[in-house]
């Protein structure tokens, strides 16, 4: 998985990093540490904007109580019945899916 910079996803998204944070702290995008570095995973951004239902997939998560991590590592798990991971699917415009298994991820 390919993280960015702050300022890297800053840029493909066209804001800036002020911006961005505030996108983090909306619940609109997850950030995780590497290296002691907050970095966001590159394939939450797609032709210059967030993931379609990716919001809302992520509000899922939270609200099952998934960490920022978890909610990466969950997001980019291969599953089969999907197929590919649930990040693949909403970039292929398939968010009823992944919400579905979103829903019921917690639980």
């Amino acid at each position: 998985m390919e993280l960015l910079d702050l300022p890297g996803a800053a840029d493909a998204l066209g804001l800036t990093v002020p911006e961005l944070t505030q996108l983090v702290r909306d619940g609109r995008l997850v950030a995780v540490r590497e290296g002691g570095v907050r970095k966001i995973p590159a394939g939450m951004i797609q032709d210059g904007v967030v993931v379609k239902s990716l919001p809302s997939v992520i509000t899922q998560l939270r609200d099952a109580h998934f960490a920022d991590d978890e909610i990466v590592d969950w997001l980019h798990r291969e599953d089969d019945s999907l197929p590919g991971s649930p990040i693949e699917a909403l970039r292929a415009n398939r968010g009823s899916e992944v919400k579905r298994r979103a829903q019921v991820a917690g639980y």
